[in-house]
């Protein structure tokens, strides 16, 4: 499963990765990140090494869950340095979580995604607009959205990816693109691609909805990519049909990234059988991780990178490493071991037992 850094041809495929918190930090809720950078980094080099693209500073990485902006904004940076020394894939979440105030005016966010969007390109990243719980508060129609995505997309120096995250994800987006009314919504999203199409490279679309995913990617103008970020769904909506397919910025390739990328492969191949032999055993996992309330999912993503030895610790950033009850993650571990996505299964049933010993559960 060594690949070097050659990424698969059919599918452009991103992982949203983690970071990983500083044992020794303060990393209590509502205290700053301590971020252990060393071990950050190798995670993202793992990534590459599979060859993945890396979709950071995402909800993964905890952004606006801990993450704050300052400590965004050196990942951004030394992932640009780590991407451009081994020529991986980078793309980078532009928001406005910079913002402190209960409410803002459109300007303000303006300039806010603005000075994002400057900190990931001097990165060299592509950039990611993403869903800002600002403008959900703010916008009182769709054309506030077509405005201020609008200016984004022509001041960007290359196409593109719109981020569109489901209140699941995250309840503060709720009625993003002006509607709580998804068919609305959705109209909205084409006006907008349709408008700045050659300057969009794609939408991510989490929404954990197949069949409107499916009808967005089929009405989007050509060389309009949709990205599935549906951890409910992937493999079918990667696969595709007589009609096209998804391309991939999920959450759920930070932990199944090896067995992910040799998918991805068999797909290149034309070797379907193959793709579904390895991708559909994940599925499991992957809907037990982003289980309600989805927004926790971040926890299992860390614990499983604890049990894979992607790192020494389990610990996050503003101590929600407690968000997930203890049942819930040993039935992550029994489906990461059916998933095979543990390279050392008798490392992380180690693991699990000191686990288990620690929250007073076993002895």
């Amino acid at each position: 499963m060594s690949f070097g850094n050659n990424p698969p041809v059919k599918r452009v495929a991103f992982a949203a990765a983690h970071v990983v918190a500083d044992p020794h930090g303060e990393n209590a809720p509502g205290a700053p990140a301590v971020i252990d950078w060393e071990a950050t980094l190798a995670f993202r080099h793992h990534l590459w090494y599979l060859g993945l693209g890396v979709a950071d500073a995402m909800d993964t990485a905890q952004r606006g869950m801990g993450l704050d902006w300052t400590a965004t904004r050196e990942l951004i940076t030394r992932s640009g340095v780590e991407a451009r020394a081994v020529g991986g894939r980078l793309a980078c979440g532009v928001g406005t979580d910079q913002l402190t105030a209960p409410t803002a005016s459109l300007s303000e966010i303006q300039a806010a995604y603005e000075e994002q969007l400057e900190v990931v390109e001097a990165a060299g990243a592509q950039p990611i607009l993403m869903a800002s719980r600002a403008l959900a508060a703010v916008a009182r129609e769709p054309d506030d959205y077509l405005r201020i995505y609008g200016r984004l997309i022509s001041q960007a120096g290359r196409p593109v990816v719109l981020h569109w995250l489901g209140e699941m994800f995250d309840p503060a987006l709720a009625g993003y693109w002006g509607s709580r009314d998804l068919d609305r919504a959705t109209d909205t999203v084409l006006t907008l691609i349709r408008s700045h199409a050659d300057r969009i490279d794609g939408i991510k679309v989490s929404l954990l909805d197949a069949d409107r995913e499916v009808a967005l990617r089929r009405a989007l103008p050509a060389g309009v990519r949709l990205y599935t970020g549906d951890d409910f769904n992937y493999p079918d909506l990667i696969r595709g049909d007589e009609f096209g397919h998804s391309d991939a910025l999920l959450g759920v390739f930070d932990p199944i990234a090896p067995v992910a990328s040799v998918a991805l492969r068999a797909l290149d191949a034309g070797d379907l059988d193959r793709y579904d032999a390895l991708m559909t055993p994940t599925l499991p996992l992957a809907r037990h991780l982003f289980a309600a309330p989805t927004y926790h999912y971040k926890t299992g993503i860390v614990f499983l990178a604890w049990l894979a030895d992607h790192q020494s610790h389990f610990t996050m950033v503003a101590g929600a490493q407690g968000a997930r009850s203890v049942p819930h993650l040993i039935e992550l571990h029994r489906l990461a071991e059916v998933a095979g996505i543990l390279p050392d299964p008798e490392l992380a049933a180690h693991r699990m037992g000191r686990f288990l010993t620690v929250v007073g559960v076993a002895s």
